[in-house]
């Protein structure tokens, strides 16, 4: 059985992007190779449609992106994705299809059909996971910024208890913190 990983960058505050829907405030330096060795195994990413309009530029022949960047593109273009809609009606990647609805049945079946991990993308979509515990596990890159307002990475409300299993420090400080979702929520 596959796990549903959700892997997310954070401000120190605990956002995915600051109140104008900007995520200009990641820091890529350094973390970008780690983030790319990180998904290499992930067979299937489900993700909401603006993520996915964002992770679209992906798709470009890889000869296209700077050399460092080529990898994770020929990476994330293999892999199946998902994209969870209800305005999108086609999708414009390879390997990708629309669905319009978050069946957690479904994704149950997913997780237990499929030979690689999972990765959920969005921080609402992602919410919706963990609401119905499917989240395995959690990869959070904490970027040194207060942003103050905007999405939250976890939904308001939401409790889940987490057992911490690795850290890791980039000089750029960022900070890379790995968990598994622990089944109490007391």
């Amino acid at each position: 059985m596959s796990k549903l990983l959700y892997i997310t960058n954070t401000s120190l505050d605990g956002y995915v992007e600051d109140e104008t829907g900007a995520f200009d405030w990641v820091n890529p330096d350094q973390v970008f190779e780690f983030i790319t060795e990180l998904v290499r195994p992930i067979g299937t990413y489900l993700y909401g449609r603006r993520l996915y309009e964002t992770m679209a530029y992906w798709d470009a022949p890889v000869d296209s992106y700077q050399p460092e960047h080529r990898d994770f593109a020929s990476v994330w273009q293999k892999a199946e994705k998902i994209v969870f809609s209800r305005t999108l009606t086609d999708a414009m990647t390879r390997n990708t299809r629309v669905e319009r609805d978050f069946d957690v049945e479904t994704i149950q079946k997913l997780k237990r059909e499929s030979d690689h991990d999972i990765n959920i993308g969005g921080a609402e979509l992602a919410g919706l996971a963990l609401e119905a515990d499917l989240v395995d596990e959690c990869h959070l890159f904490l970027n040194p910024v207060i942003v103050g307002s905007g999405k939250p990475a976890f939904r308001a409300g939401l409790r889940r208890n987490l057992e911490l299993l690795e850290t890791r420090c980039f000089s750029t400080g960022v900070i890379h913190l790995h968990y598994r979702i622990r089944g109490d929520t007391r």
